[in-house]
Formats: C-alpha cells, sequence, structure tokens
C-alpha cells in the first residue's frame, strides 16, 4: 500500500511510544533506543523483531521529518473520507544510509555502517609562539603541527607507487550496494571496498594503504598584524585529512602566544611605554628622549606641571610597526638625598605656599 494510506491506518506515535505532541527531539530519542534494542544486527534470525524493526523505522522516516509530520497528523485528522484515500499499488521505503541527516544516517551511526563513507577530517589545535614585535608588525610563521597527514610516499592514494586505485566491480565505484528486504530497500556501504569505491592491489607500505600517516609537519602561515596574546587564528582546510572519496579536511586552529617585551606593553593596538622623569623636569618641562620597538628614539616634550599618570600620544610610524606609541609618565622621587639636595627640597618647601590637599579640606 502507498505510505500514505498506511498514514491512516497506522498510529506512528503508539508504535514509538510517544505522545502526539512530542517535540523532534523526544522522537528521535525513542527512535534511536527502540531501533538499537530491534535492529537485526542486534536479533540475528528473528524475523519478529525484524518486523517490528521496520514499522518502527516508518514510523521515524514519517515523524522524524518536520513536512511529513504535517501532513501525517493532518491525514489522521481527516480520516479516509477527507482524505480521499484508496487502494493502491504496492510500494515501500528506501532506507539510505549514506544519505546525511536521514533515517540511514541515524542507523548508520547506530550501528557503524558508515565507516567506508566520506568523512571530513579532524579540527587539530597547536600553538605557536611569537616575539612581541612580530605580534605587533605581523609575519609569517612556520606552525608546527603534529598528527595525521596525507602519506608522503603515496600522496593520500593509498596505494604503493606507480600503482594506482582502481574502480570496485561489485559496486560499479559507487561505494554503495541496495539489498532489497520486502518493503524496505537498504543502501550499505560496499563489503568488497569497505565503502571507498575504489579497490587497492598494491597497498602502501608506508601508510598500509590508509593514504593517511602520522608525523610532523609545519604549515606556514601569516599572522596578521596586532595578533594578541591568546588570540586563535583559523586556516580552512589544513587540519586532518577526510576520509574516503570526497572527504573534505579539518581546520587548523592556532593559538599565539605572544612573549612579553622588557619595556613595551599593549594597550588595544597601540603600544605602551612607562617613562620615568625626574621631578625638576616634571615640573619645569623638558624635551626627553624615548626609545622605539625599533630600537631607534625620539624626543617628546614634557609640559611644565606634569603629573605622575599624564599619558603622551605619539603618533603611529614604522619605527613602532605602525602601531600610535602611548608615553605613561611616572615622576620618580628620589629615595637617598645627599646634604645639598635635601637642603634645595627644604628651601623649596619653605618657598611653596600652595596646599596639594586643599580639596579634601570640609
Amino acid at each position: 500500500m502507498e505510505p500514505q494510506r498506511e498514514w491512516f491506518e497506522k498510529d506512528y506515535y503508539k508504535i514509538l511510544g510517544v505522545a502526539a505532541d512530542a517535540s523532534a527531539s523526544d522522537i528521535a530519542k525513542a527512535y534511536r533506543s527502540l531501533a538499537k534494542k530491534l535492529h537485526p544486527d542486534a536479533n540475528p534470525g528473528d524475523e519478529a523483531v525484524e518486523e517490528r524493526f521496520k514499522e518502527v523505522a516508518s514510523a521515524y522516516d514519517v515523524l522524524g521529518d518536520a513536512a511529513k509530520r504535517k501532513s501525517y497528523d493532518e491525514v489522521r485528522r481527516l480520516g479516509p473520507v477527507g482524505s480521499g484515500f484508496g487502494p493502491g499499488p504496492a510500494g515501500g521505503f528506501n532506507v539510505d544510509f549514506e544519505q546525511p541527516g536521514g533515517l540511514g544516517n541515524l542507523l548508520g551511526d547506530l550501528f557503524g555502517r558508515r565507516r567506508g563513507a566520506a568523512q571530513r577530517g579532524a579540527d587539530v589545535e597547536t600553538e605557536v609562539k611569537l616575539d612581541f614585535a612580530d605580534a605587533v608588525s605581523g609575519a609569517t610563521v612556520a606552525v608546527p603541527v603534529t598528527g595525521e597527514a596525507r602519506c608522503r610516499t603515496c600522496e593520500g592514494l593509498g596505494a604503493n607507487p606507480p600503482s594506482k586505485p582502481r574502480p570496485c566491480l561489485t559496486c560499479s565505484g559507487t561505494g554503495v550496494n541496495d539489498e532489497n528486504q520486502g518493503l524496505f530497500s537498504f543502501s550499505r556501504p560496499c563489503a568488497a571496498c569497505a565503502g571507498r569505491g575504489t579497490v587497492i592491489d598494491d597497498p602502501c607500505g608506508a601508510c598500509a594503504g590508509r593514504g593517511i600517516e602520522h608525523r610532523r609537519r609545519e604549515v606556514r602561515t601569516r599572522v596578521p598584524a596586532g595578533v594578541s596574546d591568546g588570540q586563535r587564528i583559523k586556516l580552512s582546510g589544513r587540519g586532518a585529512p577526510g576520509q574516503g572519496a570526497g572527504g573534505r579536511p579539518g581546520d587548523l586552529y592556532v593559538r599565539v602566544q605572544v612573549k612579553p617585551h622588557r619595556l613595551f606593553g599593549r594597550d588595544g593596538k597601540n603600544l605602551t611605554l612607562t617613562v620615568p622623569v625626574s621631578f625638576s623636569e616634571a615640573a619645569l618641562g623638558a624635551e626627553i628622549p624615548v626609545p622605539t620597538l625599533d630600537g631607534a628614539t625620539v624626543t617628546i616634550r614634557i609640559p611644565p606641571g606634569t603629573q605622575t599618570g599624564r599619558r603622551l600620544r605619539i603618533p603611529a610610524s614604522g619605527a613602532n610597526g605602525g602601531a600610535d606609541l602611548i608615553v605613561d609618565v611616572e615622576v620618580a622621587v628620589p629615595q637617598n638625598l645627599s646634604d645639598e639636595q635635601r637642603a634645595a627640597v627644604e628651601a623649596f618647601a619653605a618657598a611653596d605656599g600652595e596646599d596639594p590637599r586643599a580639596h579634601l579640606k570640609p
């Protein structure tokens, strides 16, 4: 009978053991539990369990699809007269274990039937250490990666050079075989080629025919200017190689560690530098030399009356990797005064009539 007539005759919600208003996740959970329990692989030779498995699979094929479920609910609400369903030719369902997101995909994940299907390679994460100056200006670096990589001997083909894989005759290179089982037609990975669609007569000795080896490799990449400590950079397609025909490689994530600088710091994209000045320079004003990131010096003017914590900005220049240099002024207070210095400071204190704490008084 056509699936639509079966919709009227069978209560799929009851078959899966869920309520009619069950959520999609509850339906999937119920199906997974029943499919794992009733699957023919787990119950070899039990025809009754196999029939029950087919019934459960048929129910999930409808309720697991939002559009089909909506139509099914409408058919159940209208009944046979309202729906206009009558006898029809024999029909069935095809369960394809290779179709992403479908019923077969769910079963394949449960029972490992997708081993030969194209699989995306794993994402890989590694670290690289950068000098402070390179992090500011940007640099091309060699990133070390240890893990799965394409075999260098066979270039990922899996065959011992100069031989190459040949198309599988059993599945005509498709990687799958159809098995008709009454109501259902199951598409399974080809046993002859493990679902690859190709056969290797002379496997590569270096990778045992996998096309993948475990080794250390280097990936060269450009780290952008202004990268910060702890930042992750994504390199698409530079992770572990994919498996099977058409399997895409994973991505490589590079976590950057920036080595601290003995003088300079970072404030966003700008550089910072703490510059001590003497009391007389802060009080009277002065022109002082300031180092830059590339080792040169620039001269800045300290305005008279400069206080500790004042920030002076030097515009971006090549000397600082194209970043502004922010100078934080720190007035240096002498700790060991000579007799002459002490006398001078005492004389200044006697002549100074300003109270720096006047604003604190009530």
